[in-house]
């Protein structure tokens, strides 16, 4: 039994397939094509960012011109279907300007998309990645593209807004399910039916159905033999009882004087009648369902078969994020490998050096501090002499007029 399971093992191992990886060295243009779509894109450039492990390892492509869209695209080797398979998109994203709003993501588009006419309407399998603009939008999307239309996902996942790079990971599998990792940790799962509208509801309300017209919901009613007692109204407020007219309150020039109005302690509110269990309460009434004669079950939603092409086409207002680390396969295990190649060791090296900035950062802020307090410091003595030379001044002045 278990030399059977072994022979699985290998057996899916071997037929473990990475599809595309792009980790952009020096010739990755040779790979990726600028879209034409429009005449003023954003301009790419191959960078490790101010902090790094390798720099030419972690180099990656960084977004270069604010307020700019950008749109760029690489085919596959070759395209493929995932029928049966699982299918692994990972990337990393470095927002190191501290980004206000842009997006991070990428699409995963067929092999027979044009590249350069890449834009925001061309159609994809799968947008995936952070998406952040002010305080509200922080939110890692998850699209998917069923029967010609996209639909989001109906859970929010929230996204890193920090300096640093993070790791990305959508995993879907051939069983309608999926997982979402940041960093090498799932922080979403489920099934694709449930957490997408992409089939039509399996019930509907009974369009035949209607409540019926004796139908009482009211839990409660009014008490009919419950009556407002006699001596209930009372003014909310009175003028005040102890208020005298001011000694030198003139009639004529004043007006005529009145008492200031205080809340009446005998006011008691509005009267409302008790209420009492109502004896012809139903509960709520709830609208029957039936069969959506619409919905149809599909256990492949998780299927594309043609997966061929993979582009960034983004807004950014500030620019300067980096993507790198590419990553489209059919095996969870060569994903992890691929990240601990990569994003492991950037990850660390990149902490150190932020750290170690920061801290220099923090010494050169107290530096000058300590200057900026010096020089006032400074100024002030230097006021306060030349006021005390003007003090001996007018002194001498005035004993000389005296002599």
């Amino acid at each position: 039994m278990r030399t059977a399971a072994l022979l699985v093992a290998l057996a899916a191992f071997a037929t473990a397939e990475v599809f595309f990886k792009e980790e952009f060295g020096k010739d990755y243009a040779d790979r990726w094509i600028q879209s034409e779509h429009k005449s003023d894109y954003g301009k790419f450039e191959l960078s490790a960012g101010k902090f790094f492990g390798d720099e030419e390892r972690d180099a990656g492509l960084k977004t270069s011109q604010d307020a700019k869209f950008y749109s760029i695209g690489a085919k596959f080797p070759k395209k493929f279907s995932n029928k049966g398979k699982t299918t692994v998109i990972q990337f990393t994203v470095k927002h190191e300007q501290g980004i206000d709003c842009g997006g991070g993501y990428v699409k995963v588009m067929s092999s027979d998309v044009d590249l350069k006419d890449f834009h925001g309407e061309t159609p994809y399998n799968v947008m995936f990645g952070p998406d952040i603009c002010g305080p509200g939008t922080k939110k890692v999307h998850v699209i998917f593209s069923y029967k010609g239309k996209n639909h989001l996902i109906k859970k929010d996942i929230r996204c890193k807004d920090d300096e640093l790079t993070h790791l990305y990971t959508l995993i879907l599998n051939p069983d309608n399910t999926y997982e979402v990792q940041i960093d090498g940790e799932k922080v979403e799962s489920g099934d694709l039916e449930s957490d997408w509208d992409l089939l039509p509801a399996k019930k509907i309300k009974d369009p035949d159905a209607k409540k019926p017209e004796d139908w009482d919901e009211r839990e409660y009613i009014d008490d009919p033999e419950d009556s407002k007692p006699e001596d209930w109204e009372k003014p909310e407020h009175i003028a005040d009882p102890e208020a005298k007219k001011p000694e030198d309150w003139d009639d004529d020039m004043d007006g005529e004087w009145e008492a200031p109005m205080i809340d009446n302690p005998e006011y008691k509110g509005e009267w409302k009648p008790k209420q009492i269990k109502n004896p012809e309460y139903k509960g709520k009434w709830i609208h029957p369902e039936i069969d959506n004669p619409e919905y149809t079950p599909d256990d492949e939603l998780y299927l594309y078969n043609n997966w061929g092409a993979i582009g960034v086409d983004i807004w950014q207002v500030k620019s300067g994020t980096i993507f790198d680390n590419i990553l489209v396969a059919d095996s969870v295990e060569d994903a992890q490998s691929h990240a601990a190649e990569t994003f492991e060791p950037l990850k660390e090296a990149e902490k150190k050096k932020k750290e170690a900035a920061d801290e220099e950062e923090r010494k050169k802020r107290e530096e000058e501090d300590k200057k900026r307090k010096e020089e006032e410091e400074a100024k002030k003595d230097d006021e306060k002499d030349d006021e005390e030379e003007d003090k001996d001044e007018d002194e001498s002045e005035e004993g000389h007029d005296e002599l």
